[in-house]
């Protein structure tokens, strides 16, 4: 009896040592939706390493790069880089981005439907000027374009783009919810109507509307970026006004030094964008839950097994 007695006092013992040893990691992700998935797949990972993840909580990008300066939040996988250098430059070092989930994998700039496009020899932002009739729904005289959610890193650099080229005098922006906004403009277009938006790669737009039949990239002749070679654009070369982003992971720098194993596992994983891109898709298509986007990381994972094992060793 007495030996029982000590073999289920050291069970608990043991238990609550644990329990205790478990660390826990609180994780941010997005508050755009094509950037779940990733969320998801590292999420696993990091608790198929031993870590108690909570979350990851939906964040503005302002707040994550707060909180995780101020010990709230320990990472998040949605850093866009350059875009969010301004957040990393606030954070005073306690922040800094760690591994690359798609490296150049972040396009940005705006795009209008190829009718138009092809029928007013549509070049540039700054030729939506003359045409902006065709763009505007509203009835106010200036073209409506989808732009960014308050407080997304994009939403500054358009804010820019509206200052250095004076695009307010003839174009709208609309800052509601982004992927409202863009179902509206999707219907706008299905009905025949021109359309104006600012999208990012990956994302589910460029998958419901095809870039180079439906859809392509116009110049924004912004001083601040550089004339690239872009496939699907009005011209062969141009500047899109959005330097090309690295999406990363992005940690409290105190927490990596405790945990240099989490640290390693971020310089090592990756994902594939168009593996990105055909999971956007799906969630477009009606597979947007919580439980839908957990299913597609395992299934992700499944495919990519040996992958995966090797960024957790």
């Amino acid at each position: 009896m007495k030996s029982l007695k000590i073999l289920i006092s050291s069970i608990v013992i043991f238990s609550l040592t644990s329990l205790a040893n478990t660390k826990e990691i609180k994780m941010g992700k997005a508050d755009w939706d094509t950037g779940y998935f990733q969320a998801e797949v590292y999420k696993i990972a990091l608790e198929k390493m031993g870590y108690k993840v909570t979350g990851p909580t939906v964040m503005k990008p302002q707040v994550f790069y707060v909180a995780a300066a101020a010990g709230d939040m320990d990472l998040w996988v949605n850093g866009w880089f350059g875009n969010h250098d301004a957040f990393i430059n606030e954070a005073k070092g306690k922040v800094k981005p760690v591994g690359y989930v798609a490296k150049n994998g972040g396009l940005q700039g705006y795009l209008i439907d190829k009718s138009t496009a092809d029928k007013f020899n549509i070049k540039s932002v700054m030729d939506i000027k003359k045409y902006a009739n065709e763009f505007d729904a509203n009835g106010d005289g200036k073209a409506d374009m989808v732009a960014c959610h308050p407080g997304w890193g994009c939403e500054k650099i358009i804010s820019k783009h509206f200052d250095e080229l004076g695009l307010g005098d003839f174009i709208n922006p609309i800052k509601a919810d982004y992927s409202a906004a863009m179902a509206d403009i999707i219907s706008r277009y299905k009905n025949g109507k021109s359309i104006l938006f600012y999208t990012w790669t990956p994302n589910w737009t460029v998958g419901t509307l095809k870039l180079g039949k439906d859809i392509v990239w116009i110049e924004a002749p912004f001083s601040e970026t550089e004339v690239v070679s872009v496939p699907n654009a009005t011209k062969s070369k141009l500047n899109m006004g959005f330097g090309v982003n690295d999406i990363r992971p992005a940690a409290n720098v105190d927490f990596l030094k405790a945990n240099p194993d989490v640290e390693k596992f971020l310089q090592k994983a990756s994902i594939p964008l168009a593996d990105i891109a055909s999971q956007n898709l799906k969630m477009n298509e009606g597979e947007k839950s919580e439980r839908a986007i957990k299913r597609h990381a395992e299934e992700w994972i499944k495919d990519n097994q040996s992958t995966f094992d090797s960024w957790i060793k």
